[in-house]
């Protein structure tokens, strides 16, 4: 009733307390009650219609719908991120590659042939090692035929241990049956040791005999390493041959030198040849 009479006299009280004067500030007041944090629910009085002596229409506010085709669905959410490429995975040429386990090198090096294979000796962690890479890539593209190897230590740590790699970077050069030509660690400031070893070693040359490769004190190390997957047969040692007569193949076989007799006379020796 209290109502009906605020209304006829042109005044709408909201139900936070919050008065409105005249007709005109109706609108204005079911606005203020829909947005006022105490009012439960929304005030809806239509501007056409006759209020006087109706009922107040008081009801929960409705949702507005959201159409389907706004909703994202779990399969948009899911956003595809690019692999970053690692700092040693940068500049690569196509005569470099990384070594995946002992095996891996030791094959690698004894299928090279007379080839120059540079094995480099690197950590993702070691900051020498990084400032490096870029020129051992520019070094590997002016030289397309040397081998360029390498060997990430974290990942293969035991078996640097074994081949005595204890500081990087670190670098070994290896050549046909010459084996190990030298081995050296330098950075960037003294790169001009690396630059004259590649000068010394890369020229053509022609060695005789089978691709050395590691040494077999090496060999024999990895194999009894029990942390890797490697194994390895001591090679017999040659047996010296001393007096015995070493035919190579091929050749024709000769009959063996008559030994001559002899013959006691009296008091005369005479020697006398088989055949006779």
């Amino acid at each position: 009733m209290a109502t009906v009479q605020a209304v006829a006299k042109g005044t709408l009280v909201s139900p936070c307390g919050n008065r409105a004067a005249g007709f005109g500030a109706r609108r204005r007041g079911a606005v203020a009650a829909r947005m006022s944090p105490c009012a439960p629910a929304a005030v809806q009085i239509g501007r056409k219609s006759l209020f006087l002596g109706a009922r107040l229409t008081v009801g929960p506010r409705r949702t507005k719908l959201v159409p389907r085709n706004l909703v994202a669905s779990p399969m948009q959410m899911n956003l595809a991120f690019a692999k970053s490429t690692k700092w040693w995975e940068k500049g690569l040429q196509p005569n470099m590659r990384e070594i995946e386990s002992a095996q891996d090198l030791v094959d690698s090096l004894a299928n090279a042939g007379d080839r120059l294979v540079v094995v480099d000796f690197f950590s993702p962690g070691c900051g020498g090692c990084r400032a490096l890479h870029p020129k051992i890539c520019q070094f590997a593209e002016q030289n397309p035929d040397v081998l360029f190897l390498q060997v990430n230590y974290e990942e293969h740590k035991s078996m640097c241990y074994s081949l005595h790699v204890h500081v990087l970077p670190f670098f070994r050069f290896y050549r046909g049956a010459q084996g190990r030509l030298c081995s050296f660690s330098c950075t960037n400031a003294t790169i001009k040791k690396f630059r004259d070893a590649l000068a010394k070693h890369n020229p053509d040359r022609c060695s005789i005999g089978p691709t050395r490769g590691l040494e077999e004190s090496e060999l024999l190390a990895l194999a009894a390493n029990k942390d890797l997957e490697f194994t390895y047969t001591k090679q017999p040692e040659p047996v010296p041959s001393g007096d015995r007569e070493v035919i190579a193949p091929g050749s024709p076989r000769l009959p063996p030198p008559a030994k001559p007799l002899v013959r006691q006379g009296s008091g005369e020796r005479t020697l006398v040849s088989s055949g006779r």
